[in-house]
């Protein structure tokens, strides 16, 4: 299978993504995802399946497949200044405002002339119905009317009515060219402050991604095999290749320092204000800012594969999920169309045949039911809110891997944490240890052998301090999860290394962190000290506060999970679990209430799969993070309490959104169905309506949710 991600120009509303993924669909294409909020469309296919027909099948439809991301930013579809909607307000503004003129209360007269009206009105209707008209007329062919159906249809029917009436000199009571112009031009002045608005929700991803393009000093060598430096684009960085990285700089890929130390900021990246100190063998962050420091570093990943690239397209992606919400939203927006149109009939034929209105007012009420309706509002509504929930978590080290996961925290009532590299830093340090029955340099090699295999905090540690370079040669090893390591050696000896689980006799002294096996035989064993993080007793308090519930799960020995959780101020404690204990205790809390789930570890990964809502910490093994439904970036808990205040801010941002989009459209129907509304107003208070949504999502930037 192939992943195929484009952008598309085009489209002004829900009902345009849904006619794209209508047709995606109906080609076989899988994992299909529209964003309309920033054009981007993603789908997967089989890697033989031609690209052209699709893409053709796409702008058959009215819209204009841009490429990738890369070539779309960099390379414009167009410099035409009506196919950009400021240029196309400007262009109608240019002869919509001398036509309004005529309604002012001293008459410029020639301007009450029919024909200087309609010459004046007929650039604006061509502009109309190249823009709107073509894009109702293809979304029609694609089974999914649009918003640009209603307009068409209110600017067409003033339009021949008016020309009907000059060709007829039936009179001023038939010239309506100036609400033909004033629906399309006010309509692109909604479009334009739309676009504007919605380009604001972007802002935090924007900032992300605009970091992926800077300039790198690179190294390279002569024949003398000496340094020479010289700047090239981080695009074509490839992994291997050596930089420089001085003070002030951005970070321009993945690396691993080979020369010198430095001061870090990862902010733009985690959340994390604080500088952080690198050093040789350290890891830097593409993306990161260099504070102070010059080192030489080795790339190890560039282009789309550095962690920051990685954000960016998680980012992206989760844009284009669509939640429970949203598809109820959609399945309204998609019969939306129709069922305006209809009322819109039956005002004309209600205020003609039972009300005794004349013609022209009966159209004009007609018209303005169609102008007014805002099918968008409603499938705006949603990817809105998420845009900005999804680029403020970004900004702030946050990361939601799809939208369901932002819309789900709302309904989170308990929070389970793993104990180890979660609560608890992971940075182990080895308090004491004992060897039985052999020296303890014997010991040390034997668990340096056996934990290198693993990605266990404490394996890390107990590799880092016993490091040799002479580790026995397994003939077989593996890592049984939640007990620990095992192999076995060329002779056919078992070694292992891990919980008292492997303990066979009747051993009350279970309170070592690491027991040492060699064919069952006890060989040693050793303690290890781990801190609590600084930030994880004020997490815990917040979500006490909240009467959010927490629970202590763990497969750690029961005394030190109960001193962890007395600490913190947990009261539910359920140490010494396997894997499959765990899966079915978060079975069990799961049914029970909404639970979200913080892990780090191998054995987190299923409980993190289970839970309600996953939650995985950046340094987690790569297990927990594909597992989880949510990254915290800042190598912590302090983002935790955001990550549950945005998100439930973010729900409440799409049903104020969403209340509005209903509202309007139940109230302003009647009120144009009757007379109260011109069609000029109409078209303004419809173009406005997408505004307000945006500018309410907007305010989740700098709304308190904690």
């Amino acid at each position: 299978m192939q992943q195929v991600a484009w952008k598309v120009e085009g489209m002004t509303c829900s009902n345009c993504a849904l006619s794209i993924s209508k047709y995606l669909d109906k080609q076989g294409m899988k994992s299909v995802k529209v964003n309309p909020i920033d054009g981007e469309v993603s789908f997967s296919t089989e890697a033989a399946q031609p690209l052209a027909p699709l893409q053709a099948g796409i702008e058959n439809l009215g819209y204009k497949v841009l490429g990738n991301q890369q070539s779309a930013t960099s390379n414009p579809s167009s410099t035409f200044f009506l196919q950009n909607p400021k240029g196309r307000l400007l262009f109608c503004a240019l002869f919509t405002l001398p036509l309004m003129a005529h309604m002012l209360p001293w008459h410029i007269h020639i301007l009450m002339n029919p024909w200087v009206q309609m010459s004046l009105c007929l650039p604006v209707f061509a502009v109309g119905m190249w823009y709107f008209g073509k894009s109702a007329y293809k979304s029609l062919l694609s089974g999914v009317a649009n918003m640009n159906v209603l307009v068409t249809l209110g600017a067409l029917a003033a339009f021949i009515y008016s020309l009907a009436g000059t060709l007829g000199q039936w009179g001023a009571e038939y010239q309506f060219y100036e609400t033909t112009a004033s629906i399309i031009t006010l309509v692109m002045l909604g479009n334009y402050l739309e676009a504007a608005s919605i380009q604001r929700t972007q802002k935090a991803v924007q900032q992300l991604a605009q970091q992926q393009k800077v300039m790198a000093t690179m190294i390279a060598f002569d024949d003398q095999h000496q340094e020479q430096l010289f700047e090239v684009e981080n695009s074509v960085l490839k992994n291997g290749d050596l930089i420089l990285i001085k003070s002030g700089e951005q970070v321009p890929a993945d690396c691993k320092i080979l020369w010198g130390d430095c001061t870090v900021s990862e902010a733009l990246l985690t959340g994390e204000s604080t500088p952080i100190v690198k050093q040789k063998k350290d890891k830097l962050i593409g993306g990161s800012i260099l504070q102070n420091g010059t080192v030489k570093a080795q790339v190890t990943a560039a282009g789309n594969d550095t962690v920051l690239a990685g954000i960016v397209q998680m980012v992206k992606q989760a844009q284009g999920e669509k939640p429970p919400l949203q598809l109820l939203a959609d399945k309204i927006s998609a019969v939306f169309v129709p069922l305006v149109v209809g009322i819109a009939i039956l005002t004309f034929l209600l205020n003609y045949f039972a009300f005794d209105i004349s013609g022209g007012q009966s159209l004009l009420r007609a018209i303005a039911v169609l102008v007014i309706s805002c099918p968008c509002a409603m499938g705006l509504a949603t990817p809105a809110a998420i845009a900005v929930g999804l680029g403020r978590g970004a900004k702030n080290g946050i990361l939601y891997k799809n939208a369901t996961a932002l819309e789900t925290f709302k309904s989170i009532k308990q929070v389970v944490f793993d104990k180890t590299g979660t609560l608890t830093t992971g940075q182990f340090t080895i308090q004491q240890f004992q060897a039985i029955g052999m020296e303890e340099a014997e010991l040390q090699r034997i668990v340096f052998s056996l934990e290198k295999f693993s990605t266990h905090p404490i394996a890390q540690c107990l590799t880092t301090a016993w490091k040799t370079n002479s580790p026995l040669q397994w003939k077989q090893v593996e890592e049984v999860k939640g007990f620990g390591m095992q192999a076995t050696d060329a002779e056919g000896n078992l070694y292992r290394a891990g919980s008292h689980k492997w303990l066979t006799t009747d051993d009350t002294a279970r309170h070592h962190s690491l027991y040492v096996f060699k064919n069952e035989a006890l060989i040693g064993w050793i303690d290890v000290a781990d801190a609590i993080r600084p930030e994880a007793a004020e997490v815990i308090q917040w979500l006490h506060r909240k009467g959010i519930n927490t629970v202590l799960l763990s497969g750690d020995k029961r005394e030190k999970c109960k001193a962890v959780a007395a600490q913190l101020g947990i009261t539910t404690v359920l140490a010494e679990q396997t894997p499959e204990q765990k899966l079915a205790h978060l079975d069990r809390l799961v049914k029970e209430q909404p639970t979200a789930m913080v892990g780090d570890g191998i054995n987190d990964a299923p409980a993190l799969a289970k839970a309600t809502l996953g939650i995985a910490l950046s340094d987690a093994s790569q297990i927990a993070v594909q597992s989880a439904d949510v990254i915290l970036m800042n190598h912590g808990l302090k983002n935790l309490p955001q990550a549950l205040g945005l998100g439930k801010h973010t729900w409440l941002t799409i049903r104020q959104n969403l209340f509005w989009a209903f509202i309007y459209n139940i109230a302003a129907i009647p009120i144009a169905a009757f007379g109260l509304l011109t069609p000029t107003f109409g078209a303004l208070a419809m173009g406005l309506s997408d505004v307000v949504l945006a500018v309410n999502s907007v305010r989740l930037f700098v709304k308190k949710v904690v």
